[in-house]
């Protein structure tokens, strides 16, 4: 099927929503690549998303997809304790596009790059079966926050309350699933999560994004930081939005603890420290793995090869 609208119809689109003056970029789209500002740290992440695995097009719209792939880009490079400077974008086309759907596409990265105060610098465009969108970010810190960082007597820290993105997966996977607000909130943080940026977690000893669910997550910073991560259950349900979460699991015939533990997509931030921003749920003490928590059936870990 021939496209109804050749490439430089595409960067010329491109070119006009991802304009900018701001200083920090050199050299933009049209040239063969970026100039941009360099720091001495940097931090750099990549992710690629594929259309039937990642996201559905029936499901979500071009410009959630966007802010869907740009979030899980930013969400890492936060995850640092760094900040999102920059985002290359390379997609994949079937040709059955319209035009405007990219350009929908592309708003929808823009106004999740503005979100984190960072700039879309270029990226390139191809024909496939499938539609893809790779993108690769670049930050910058003093000094970056690693998993391996927490200590015995942290306390552990989550941002906000996981759960929601696999709450709105499940919903739009039945055939009859409850409506109202809470249910369209889930299927809003499926399309697009929200991530938490307002708060600051630079005083943390160890951070991390939790995309793949909070028990695995957690798993791997204890095991990277050598210690034991105890969960209280009654802190996270102290949550004001467990409750929310909850009732909607019950009229969803789920387990809310599966969403919570063993959801993934929401890019709420895992840490550990002392005094940070977001809801406490637990303590850092000797030993290994985690404890105080535990699901009834073992999470859906993602894999892209099962």
């Amino acid at each position: 099927m021939a496209m109804g609208f050749s490439e430089a119809d595409v960067i010329s689109v491109l070119r006009e929503v991802f304009a900018t003056t701001d200083p920090r970029l050199l050299v933009g789209i049209g040239d063969d690549a970026a100039v941009i500002q360099g720091v001495c740290r940097q931090v750099i992440t990549t992710d690629v998303a594929v259309a039937g695995v990642h996201f559905r097009t029936d499901w979500s719209s071009a410009f959630d997809i966007g802010r869907k792939i740009t979030a899980a880009n930013v969400a890492d490079v936060l995850s640092m304790g760094a900040t999102c400077d920059y985002l290359v974008a390379a997609v994949t086309l079937t040709g059955a596009e319209e035009l405007t759907w990219i350009e929908q596409l592309a708003r929808g990265m823009k106004a999740e790059a503005d979100r984190a105060g960072a700039l879309i610098v270029g990226g390139d465009i191809a024909r496939s079966s499938l539609i893809t969108i790779a993108m690769t970010a670049v930050g910058r810190c003093e000094m970056p926050i690693l998993r391996s960082g927490a200590r015995i007597g942290d306390d552990i820290y989550i941002s906000s309350l996981p759960g929601w993105s696999a709450a709105g997966l499940a919903l739009l996977s039945k055939e009859k699933s409850p409506k109202g607000p809470t249910a369209t909130k889930a299927i809003a943080e499926f399309s697009a999560p929200t991530l938490d940026y307002e708060l600051n977690f630079s005083a943390a000893t160890a951070l991390c994004d939790i995309s793949d669910s909070l028990l695995i997550q957690a798993q791997q910073l204890a095991a990277a930081s050598d210690v034991c991560l105890r969960f209280e259950t009654e802190l996270i349900q102290s949550s004001a939005e467990f409750a929310e979460l909850q009732k909607l699991a019950i009229d969803s015939s789920c387990d809310v603890w599966d969403w919570v533990l063993g959801g993934g997509e929401d890019h709420v931030f895992l840490a550990t420290g002392k005094d940070l921003p977001g809801l406490r749920i637990g303590g850092v003490v000797e030993g290994s793995g985690i404890s105080g928590i535990e699901m009834k059936k073992a999470p859906v870990s993602w894999s892209h090869f099962n």
